[in-house]
């Protein structure tokens, strides 16, 4: 299972924040912010910290997909 962080990307426009923004609040390296764009892990500290600054939950910043290798690995 992958994780994608689209509905982040999307909450950030509707804030009219940028990315910097985003990460100079939460305390973070622009290096979370290219795995975010990327759909690479990022550690749950660091969710909680996006979750903070936004007052939001997590599922308001991602979702779990299935990945091709789950779906391959099903037949």
């Amino acid at each position: 299972m992958a994780v994608c962080y689209n509905k982040l990307f999307k909450l950030l426009i509707d804030e009219k924040m940028t990315n910097t923004e985003l990460a100079e609040k939460a305390g973070f390296s622009a290096n979370i912010i290219t795995r975010l764009k990327r759909d690479k892990y990022v550690s749950l500290e660091s969710i909680e910290k996006i979750c903070s600054v936004l007052t939001c939950k997590v599922d308001d910043v991602l979702d779990f997909v299935t990945d091709e290798l789950d779906q391959q690995e099903d037949m």
